[in-house]
């Protein structure tokens, strides 16, 4: 289970859920219900990181909630 924040909303233009992930840039993943939603973030999130050390690149620290200023 991944500690990042996951912002899990309906999109009535895509006709589903999406579970967006503000930390990791270009990360979401959509699901025909929340837990669907949830569980691909999951994997896409998985798959974001492996990228990302695969290819050198900086993984940002889970900050937990992000709160607005």
């Amino acid at each position: 289970m991944t500690k990042y924040e996951i912002i899990l909303y309906w999109s009535g233009e895509d006709g589903a859920f999406i579970a967006e992930v503000p930390e990791l840039a270009g990360c979401a993943a959509d699901g025909a219900t929340r837990q669907e939603a949830l569980a691909n973030a999951e994997v896409v999130i998985a798959e974001w990181l492996g990228t990302a050390r695969e290819l050198g690149r900086p993984i940002p620290e889970p900050r937990g909630r992000l709160l607005s200023a």
